[in-house]
């Protein structure tokens, strides 16, 4: 398992994370599994063994269940691997047990770590950004439960880039702790991120974590042009973080039709294709991958420690380029005054 720089901070982190969405299954997450303790610790216990040595929750997955499910797997390990986890987002009928106030944060904290069996996360994310806070409140927040030694690094999950960058702003200014870690969607399927918050990321460095880097499954290998969605999938079944009106699925078919090609000439399934392709985009540090049973994590485990050739990587991305918004259309038709990703 390869290990990167997680950027802006000296943590050093695997390429693939464990993300915990289907450990327990209640509370909206019925469709994206109902991993037990059982399962969860031998799930544990192969990823150790194959070098992947970080798990990734929220309190509000399954109502708190699969943080507690995650606590109970690692029980006796705590020293051998990573725990990131995520508050903001409700964890009840109060509207002051929702959001990134000093008041929610601190509770929410608290209440990981008893759930988790631990004393200390080693990064925190704010699960999405709360226009109803002051951003320096939250970080005032953070930056004393850091001081506390309850975090170790903090991080945002699904900012955009204005609110990232005041982010960054205000920790900078206040010489407050700051944000060095993002998790974001980014697929093939959908390459928004490159527009603008990658080459913030480039800029301020902060390292990219990824979540549903497989599209929520679309592209696993089950979903071809002409066959039937599967009815067994976490689309059907109502378990998509990743919504269909994001989605074109003419465009997924034209991609993985690229990446069958790739399947055949490398060996390496579908999805191992497709996630080995992220790995080698700027700023990337970590995919989080998730998993309904063990046979699946084992698949998903083998997208390291090989690489795409750049002829693989320049046909996938031509399968999967869009069109860019404004102003970046714009803005490319001056190249000689930025320097271009891609």
């Amino acid at each position: 398992m390869e290990y990167r720089k997680l950027n802006g901070s000296g943590l050093f982190v695997p390429t693939l994370t464990l993300g915990t969405g289907t450990f327990g299954g209640s509370h909206g997450f019925e469709g994206w599994g109902h991993t037990g303790v059982s399962t969860a610790t031998r799930m544990i216990d192969m990823c150790l063994d194959a070098g992947l040595n970080m798990f990734d929750t929220a309190d509000m997955y399954s109502r708190g269940l699969a943080e507690d499910i995650l606590g109970k797997a690692i029980a006796g390990k705590r020293n051998r691997l990573l725990i990131t986890t995520k508050g903001t987002f409700p964890m009840g009928e109060s509207r002051n047990e929702e959001g990134s106030s000093r008041f929610h944060l601190i509770e929410a904290c608290e209440a990981s770590l008893r759930r988790l069996g631990t004393d200390h996360i080693d990064l925190y994310y704010i699960h999405g950004f709360d226009r109803n806070t002051p951003v320096e409140e939250t970080l005032r927040a953070l930056d004393d439960l850091v001081t506390k030694g309850k975090i170790r690094y903090i991080g945002c999950s699904n900012f955009s880039g204005w609110q990232l960058m005041k982010s960054l702003s205000i920790s900078e200014r206040r010489n407050w702790t700051r944000y060095i870690a993002h998790q974001v969607y980014y697929s093939l399927l959908n390459r928004d991120f490159e527009w603008e918050l990658m080459p913030l990321a480039l800029d301020q460095q902060v390292g990219t974590i990824v979540w549903s880097p497989l599209a929520a499954g679309r592209l696993g290998g089950r979903y071809r042009r002409n066959n039937p969605i599967p009815q067994d999938g976490r689309v059907a079944r109502g378990g998509a973080p990743v919504r269909d009106n994001v989605v074109s699925y003419d465009r997924l078919y034209d991609i993985v039709d690229v990446l069958d090609e790739l399947s055949a000439e490398t060996g390496k399934t579908v999805a191992q294709i497709a996630l080995n392709w992220l790995l080698q985009r700027p700023t990337v540090c970590s995919l989080v991958i998730g998993a309904s049973s063990e046979e699946q994590l084992r698949q998903n485990l083998g997208a390291v420690d090989w690489k795409l050739t750049p002829e693989q990587v320049s046909r996938l991305d031509t399968a999967s380029r869009t069109e860019k918004p404004y102003p970046y259309w714009h803005q490319d038709q001056r190249p000689e005054l930025s320097s271009q990703l891609f």
